[in-house]
């Protein structure tokens, strides 16, 4: 069974929602055959998104159709998807509720964790802006996943360039060695790459992102270069 298949399993087996929807979910999720990976990663995505898509009081047509662009939802599975969407979105439990929920569904793995946020933030730049609430948003779930100032910081240099610097994309600090950068580049470039991506268990439908993130380390390599004249 596909991740596709799951989530419409999933969605089948919520039916119209109630009190306690993410501990259901999550119940779902771990009772899947499949496990927690390629399937508690999407069910994350989808439920956060929902939660983040009106965190700057309105859902815009931008932010789905990047949700979709995303993941390449196929044919027949859109209603599944927006249904559990919308009953994230409706849901009376904040955001910090799913956000801890979600997150224990991958216990120590900061890279997937990761991950997700970095998609967050490719679904809130979406309409050209990534708005202050939506930027709070994204704080607060960064600090319940348990990643630090250094790691927020590095998405948010990749997808917000006024609000960061090249070597804030790298993870690496400004004092550094032209070598000890090159090969700071070098291992981000590794992690970035498909299948190291599938590899932790993040969907074949996700990793389009991994495009976006590779112009944002080529440009910050670039930029490093250009500065120091070499």
């Amino acid at each position: 069974m596909n991740i596709w298949s799951s989530i419409g399993a999933i969605v089948s087996a919520i039916g119209a929602g109630g009190a306690q929807l993410i501990d259901r979910l999550v119940q779902l999720v771990l009772a899947r055959p499949e496990g927690t990976s390629s399937v508690g990663f999407t069910v994350a995505m989808i439920a956060l998104s929902a939660k983040m898509a009106k965190a700057d009081g309105v859902v815009t047509t931008d932010e789905v159709l990047a949700f979709r662009d995303l993941f390449e939802v196929p044919a027949g599975e859109e209603a599944n998807v927006a249904r559990l969407f919308d009953l994230a979105k409706q849901d009376i439990a904040g955001f910090e509720t799913y956000a801890k929920k979600l997150a224990d569904l991958f216990p120590y793995d900061r890279k997937t964790l990761l991950d997700i946020l970095d998609g967050l933030f490719y679904i809130a730049k979406a309409d050209g802006v990534v708005h202050e609430d939506e930027l709070s948003f994204l704080e607060r779930v960064s600090e319940i996943f348990g990643l630090d100032a250094r790691e927020f910081s590095k998405v948010l240099a990749r997808h917000v360039r006024e609000r960061g610097n090249p070597y804030a994309v790298l993870g690496i600090s400004p004092d550094a060695s032209p070598e000890d950068i090159k090969a700071q580049y070098r291992r981000e470039v590794r992690e970035t790459h498909p299948d190291v991506m599938i590899a932790r268990g993040v969907p074949e439908e996700f990793v389009r992102i991994a495009n976006d993130r590779l112009a944002a380390l080529n440009a910050a390599y670039a930029q490093i270069n250009a500065e120091r004249g070499l």
